[in-house]
């Protein structure tokens, strides 16, 4: 089919499994192959290994193989394993790291060649979060701009986009991030001043391609189109004038291409659920069902439950809620770039206190409980047999045999106990 499939974020997440599933079952016979470069660096990379390919094993149900090339001056028989099993694939993915240090590892090698050559032979290449940054002809070194302090300036991508599919364009995932709260940081951690710069700096004619977190865009390059599918949009920019395409839409290439260079006012698009074609937005496809971006709205979704539950003294819908939460964070476990796994827990830990208060309270004695109001009930039959007015002394003693307490009269006054179930 040779699909290039570019995703926002959320490429190991439940959020993609669909996409995922669909892209492999088109790709043809061959290898699905992991290619580890970006997060190489980091000290975790053989755990993150072990996570992506238990996402895909459990989660996609494909078994995928790794070719690893975390370094470019890696042992030669070990980079010759990782470039024959690119050789033989139909599926090739990489995803979250450091766009600038994985750029190092690659420029130079065979290895953009080896992902374009899966393409070309009519497989897929998947490139999520910092790997989409690569796929462009100029890439955002994110670290070193937002977390170092650089200032903006761009990397030469290796530009799979223009050279399969003859799209000038910058890729920026994690378009819409909003996880500075007070501060901006959109457009991949950048915020808008930034992108100006960055804007300004591209070469004539090259736009930016934006991708919004669990958002992916598959790209047709038999059919020339490009499809939006997942919570978000793909936004084509252009020196500042923008266009947004939601779930669903598909455009042609040469349309995309058009708008990058700032000739594409007049570009149309469409809405495949408005043609009755599939689309993978829950909003869309199902009526009433949550569209979930994060293990976050998860938690949120679940705790908003757990309290209308506790609210209506529904206790199986509150353990409900404790155990949905908990599977979500089963199922959000191989997401290697889920920062709310920590947030989640706190949620349910809060939960299960919660549940704990209520069961002290179903737990007390139930004389403790119903204790002050018996007591007050024999302190008026006690005041009725001393006026003799045994009709309402008899009276308070038969109700509450009735209720389950039996009355018993001592020398030393009325006792009560709670009558034995048979």
């Amino acid at each position: 089919m040779s699909h290039l499939v570019l995703m926002g974020s959320g490429e190991t997440a439940p959020t993609m499994v669909r996409v995922h599933r669909r892209v492999l079952a088109e790709s043809g016979p061959g290898s699905a192959v992991l290619l580890d470069t970006p997060f190489g660096f980091q000290a975790n990379a053989d755990d993150l290994v072990e996570k992506t390919l238990a996402y895909f094993a459990d989660s996609v149900g494909r078994e995928v193989k790794v070719a690893s090339w975390r370094r470019r001056d890696g042992a030669t028989v070990d980079q010759e394993r990782a470039l024959a099993l690119l050789h033989s694939a139909s599926w090739a993915f990489a995803g979250p790291g450091s766009p600038s240090y994985a750029l190092r590892q690659w420029v130079g090698t065979p290895i953009p060649e080896a992902l374009a050559d899966v393409v070309t032979r009519g497989g897929t290449v998947c490139l999520g979060s910092a790997a989409a940054v690569l796929a462009g002809a100029n890439a955002i070194p994110v670290y070193e701009i937002y977390k170092a302090g650089d200032d903006p300036y761009w990397l030469d991508g290796i530009d799979l986009l223009g050279t399969l599919a003859g799209l000038p364009a910058a890729v920026i995932p994690h378009f819409d991030n909003n996880e500075g709260g007070h501060y901006d940081t959109r457009f991949c951690y950048l915020g808008e001043r930034r992108l100006e710069v960055l804007e300004a700096a591209l070469p004539e004619g090259t736009g930016v391609l934006g991708i919004d977190e669990h958002t992916a865009v598959l790209l047709d390059l038999v059919a020339g189109t490009a499809e939006v599918v997942g919570a978000g949009a793909m936004t084509v920019r252009s020196r500042g004038a923008s266009r947004r395409f939601t779930d669903g839409a598909v455009l042609a290439l040469a349309e995309v291409s058009a708008m990058l260079r700032g000739e594409g006012a007049g570009a149309s698009s469409f809405d495949a659920s408005a043609v009755g074609i599939p689309t993978d937005n829950p909003e869309s496809a199902e009526p009433g069902v949550e569209r979930v971006v994060s293990l976050r709205t998860v938690a949120d979704g679940a705790r908003a439950a757990f309290d209308m539950a506790l609210e209506d003294r529904h206790v199986d819908g509150a353990v409900t809620s404790v155990l949905d939460l908990e599977q979500a964070l089963r199922d959000w476990a191989t997401d290697t770039q889920q920062g709310d796994d920590e947030y989640a827990r706190r949620v349910l830990r809060a939960m299960v206190v919660r549940l704990g208060e209520v069961a002290v309270e179903g737990a007390r004695d139930p004389r403790d409980v119903i204790g002050p109001f018996v007591e007050v009930l024999l302190e008026v039959r006690a005041h009725a047999r001393a006026a003799k007015d045994f009709a309402t002394s008899d009276l308070v003693r038969d109700r509450l045999t009735a209720a389950g307490v039996e009355v018993r009269d001592t020398p030393d006054g009325a006792t009560w106990h709670l009558a034995t179930a048979t």
